[in-house]
């Protein structure tokens, strides 16, 4: 099965614009897929649903063919979950946390458990209510992954871990996705999506706005390079070209020019008659790119 997430027109109307509606999208075996916005924009209540911790209004939402309401106790055998909020059983430990996850998995072997306490330096004997956000965020990644179930569901799974255990987190992201996993995560840090992701979904006021393919963020057909003169001359000289000048800062004798990729030896050729203190590309960027979606839908009303 190609496609082993489906959403179609999924609807969870609370009232007075509250809730998800008309979500359409699908998810391919072994891709990672982001879902963006900010607080209260859905993206948990999307994660609920797809859970079977929710039941629609009106549309659906399967994976591996199940309907995820209806056909919750079998769509659980295929996903691992990272709630947004964690909140652990009545036991002491971590130690004890982790074995009774792995008794209802029936896992006989904590060979990945280990692993992965290693890489995310959890230390499992400290008490589960006493523990930082960070370190209850640890262990749920921990007690999700260790399954090695198919799909991963994660809702906001970097929330409370420092910058370096971020790193280490997307580090296991990568991990997961060369051994075929198929990730759905929900993020409002573009960055970390970027570098993870296949494509992403922003998600505003429960509406999805649009949904970005990273490899043709990253393979755009133009290019927009910053560009300081060492003097005004070279400066105005290069003003009076024809090229797309986006932005200029004449007090530091800088333009942002926005180019055709076919252009690039041309700039090149121009810009070797003049002095310039330096030249760099500025890459466009996820955010970047949903900003102007998101201007273009308020542009029709929509948002």
């Amino acid at each position: 099965m190609n496609e082993i997430i489906k959403v179609e027109h999924l609807t969870k109307d609370y009232g007075e614009g509250h809730g998800i509606f008309d979500l359409n999208f699908s998810i391919k075996k072994g891709e990672v897929f982001g879902y963006v916005g900010t607080n209260g924009s859905g993206k948990t209540t999307t994660i609920r649903h797809l859970m079977g911790f929710l039941q629609p209004t009106s549309g659906t939402c399967s994976i591996m063919g199940f309907e995820c309401w209806k056909d919750a106790p079998k769509t659980k055998q295929f996903v691992s979950y990272v709630p947004g909020e964690i909140a652990f059983p009545d036991l002491r430990t971590g130690t004890e946390f982790l074995k009774a996850q792995a008794e209802l998995l029936g896992l006989k072997d904590m060979e990945r458990a280990n692993y992965l306490c290693q890489k995310l330096q959890l230390d499992t004997s400290a008490n589960l209510k006493r523990m930082s956000k960070g370190m209850k965020q640890k262990t749920a990644i921990v007690a999700a992954f260790m399954a090695d179930k198919e799909i991963l569901l994660l809702d906001e799974p970097t929330t409370g871990l420092d910058p370096l255990m971020r790193e280490t987190f997307l580090e296991l992201i990568m991990e997961e996705k060369e051994r075929g996993k198929t990730i759905f995560m929900s993020s409002h840090m573009f960055n970390e999506l970027e570098d993870t992701c296949d494509r992403v979904a922003l998600i505003h006021n429960g509406k999805i706005i649009d949904i970005a393919n990273l490899g043709d963020i990253d393979n755009m057909p133009t290019k927009t390079y910053k560009i300081e003169f060492e003097n005004k001359d070279d400066y105005a000289k290069f003003r009076r070209l024809k090229y797309e000048i986006l932005q200029v800062q004449p007090e530091y004798n800088q333009v942002v020019v926005k180019i055709d990729n076919e252009q690039i030896n041309k700039l090149l050729a121009s810009l070797a008659h003049y002095k310039m203190k330096y030249i760099a590309e500025i890459k466009y960027s996820l955010e970047e790119h949903f900003k102007e979606a998101l201007k273009k839908d308020k542009e029709k009303g929509n948002v």
